[in-house]
């Protein structure tokens, strides 16, 4: 019987920043790639501060920050707006969706001051 491995199997981690689609976005240009993060950074943190206070313009903010994560290949924060997106759409609870957009953009903004800070 073979022993069981000392590290237990795990499914992939999801990158928060897909370097490989965020590369071909920015045709493997390296300044380019600093300036939308930067950009996506500044749009991302001033959306949400709209956002906390859940406007009449609560879906168009949604759906232009999830444009704008997917543009750069930041797939949680892409996944939670669409979550929102779809809570606000069909009028059920949004505080969970708004909390779970606030944790995925709080954490691509981590991510990505590191991936700034190492360039």
């Amino acid at each position: 019987m073979p022993s069981p491995p000392l590290v237990p199997d795990r499914a992939p981690v999801e990158p928060v920043i897909d370097r490989a689609h965020l590369g071909r976005m920015t045709f493997g240009d390296q300044d380019l790639e600093r300036e939308v993060l930067a950009m996506f950074a500044a749009q991302a943190s001033e959306l949400m501060d709209r956002l906390t206070k859940i406007p009449s313009d609560a879906a168009i903010l949604v759906h232009t920050l999830k444009g704008a994560a997917r543009a750069i290949g930041a797939v949680r924060v892409s996944d939670a707006a669409e979550a929102l997106e779809a809570a606000l759409g069909s009028g059920g609870a949004t505080a969970g969706p708004v909390a779970a957009l606030t944790d995925a953009v709080a954490e691509a903004r981590r991510a990505i001051d590191t991936l700034l800070r190492r360039s």
